[in-house]
């Protein structure tokens, strides 16, 4: 089809121009096809590719196998020899697993007949030995009812006339219980708590697992004493913040829970759970706090007062935080590499991603080698904190030379071209971590506390109201901690339920506290 006469250019000049202009609308549109394909290739391999991000040595120096090599991936490693030293291969011989001492045991014996017990010779044969074999079994929950009696006395000479600063009928008063008008017990709710919150089964399916033994107890009673529980269990989580901001260190993280009848919201709206995990390091405490938004203003409440290091993802709200007087802010390199290994997994050109992932991957290797000798008391703190810094620092360097060369190669909207950015825009805050020896390059220990409550939210999906969502804050805060600190959660919450109604100075709250309690006494305690 040819143009009309009116749109046909009148000079050579002219021409140019619109050539000029269509080549560059002809990039333009490459461009915008190519961030396309990347963000479709991200969700095909979020969806269905594999969920880890590790690389081994091998797919880092081989890239991928039959794609054009952007940048040699053999440079990836730095200065690093590129030889690959690899393990022998050991099979493993099965174990068999080994049964606690502890446990009951039941003997069955399988003897021969009697008439098999003598000889041919007419002599009868005399046991020798045995052969033992260790059989596992179980017997599937089931309820038992306790009676609290309570004997009533009155006199039958007096009715009680004779004694006027007494009640004519004396009784012992009923005792401390965790539902005090209801019929579970301190470890029936403990129970139902470490179900939906340690084992993610929700209350409708343990609802049905109890018919089926024979119980029928209603999902809105078993609702009601989980809320209970949490609420008498708040005072010892507000002494969990307390211990969270004395700490030398706190990381912090969210993420979006679904929570029905909040005020002046749809039922579809996003909520959030933020977590804490601070203290001490021989005593960590991982913190749970419901609020409905994702506003900055959520952790300065939750840090009012506090004086040391904030460990964060790059998320905008805690930058705020972190320039306050007395909080340093740490980055984090696990986000980083994450977005490189995003950049990675969406496109069929190899090497930059590569390397970037590449020199993370030498620092984490810094941080495995010498941690493992600090944890071994190989070295002191300090020396750990000079040897990290002779030998990071290199890499670290190394690596702002490449991103700040990467700025003006790649498209800012690219993946890459964001990987590079939030790499660079954190900077400052992503170096922090070599401070101090109890600083690590991530906030991986929070993350992992979030698992759990992501995967229980796969099952319940949403909080019925808002009170349910603090409810669960509290309960997570107390399992998760509890099993921080080496304390089997329904052990140690059936001993919270029995000892808390009789709590009545703060030192007794205290002493409920998972990291006040020793593991091994709770673990030998009689249920």
């Amino acid at each position: 089809m040819s143009l009309g006469a009116e749109s046909q250019p009148e000079n050579i000049s002219e021409l140019k121009k619109r050539l000029v202009s269509s080549y560059e609308q002809i990039d333009r549109l490459e461009r915008a096809n190519e961030i396309l394909t990347e963000q479709v290739s991200l969700w095909q391999k979020k969806f269905f590719g594999r969920k880890s991000e590790k690389y081994t040595a091998e797919e880092l120096l081989q890239g991928r196998l039959f794609d054009d090599i952007a940048e040699n991936p053999q440079d990836s490693l730095g200065q690093e020899d590129s030889s690959v030293e690899v393990q022998p291969h050991r099979r493993k011989r099965p174990v068999r697993t080994h049964l606690p001492e502890n446990l009951p045991t039941i003997d069955v014996v399988h003897d021969i007949p009697e008439e098999q017990k003598r000889c041919g010779c007419g002599a009868g044969m005399k046991r020798i030995g045995e052969e033992v074999s260790k059989k596992l079994d179980i017997i599937p929950a089931r309820f038992q009812v306790i009676r609290h009696i309570r004997p009533k006395y009155a006199c039958s000479k007096c009715e009680g006339s004779g004694d006027e600063d007494h009640p004519a009928v004396r009784i012992a008063p009923p005792p401390p219980q965790i539902i005090p008008k209801g019929i579970p017990t301190a470890g029936f709710v403990a129970y139902i708590v470490t179900a939906k919150y340690c084992d993610a089964v929700p209350l409708y399916r343990q609802e049905k697992q109890f018919s089926r033994i024979g119980i029928d107890i209603s999902r809105s009673s078993l609702c009601g004493w989980v809320l209970d529980a949490a609420e008498r269990c708040t005072v010892l989580v507000e002494l969990m913040l307390d211990h969270v901001r004395a700490g030398p260190m706190i990381e912090m993280d969210e993420t979006t829970v679904q929570v029905l009848g909040e005020r002046e919201r749809a039922n579809t709206s996003k909520s959030y759970m933020w977590v804490m995990l601070g203290g001490d390091v021989q005593h960590p405490v991982l913190l749970y706090r419901y609020h409905p938004t994702r506003s900055k203003e959520v952790p300065k409440r939750y840090l009012g007062g506090y004086r040391g290091y904030l460990k964060s993802d790059g998320y905008s709200g805690y930058d705020e935080i972190g320039g306050a007087d007395g909080i340093i802010h740490v980055g984090c390199w696990a986000h980083a590499r994450r977005k490189f290994d995003e950049a990675s997994a969406a496109t069929k050109k190899t090497g930059a991603a590569e390397k970037g992932i590449a020199f993370i991957g030498k620092l984490y290797r810094v941080e495995r080698e010498l941690r493992l000798r600090l944890d071994q008391k190989e070295l002191s703190p300090d020396d750990f904190v000079r040897m990290r810094r002779e030998q990071a620092e290199p890499v670290l360097e190394s690596l702002h030379k490449w991103l700040e060369s990467k700025v003006a190669h790649v498209l800012p909207s690219s993946l890459l071209g964001k990987a590079v950015a939030y790499t660079l825009n954190q900077w400052p805050k992503l170096k922090r971590y070599l401070e101090q020896a109890y600083l690590t390059p991530d906030t991986n220990r929070v993350e992992n506390a979030i698992r759990p409550f992501c995967i229980g939210r796969r099952n319940w999906l949403f909080h019925g109201s808002p009170r349910g969502a603090h409810a669960a804050a509290t309960l997570y805060s107390l399992i998760e901690t509890a099993k921080a600190n080496g304390i089997e959660p329904y052990r140690y919450l059936r001993y919270v339920f029995e000892q808390i109604p009789l709590a009545k100075d703060p030192e007794d709250y205290e002493n409920l506290l998972p990291y006040r309690i020793n593991a091994e006494e709770l673990r030998t305690r009689n249920l």
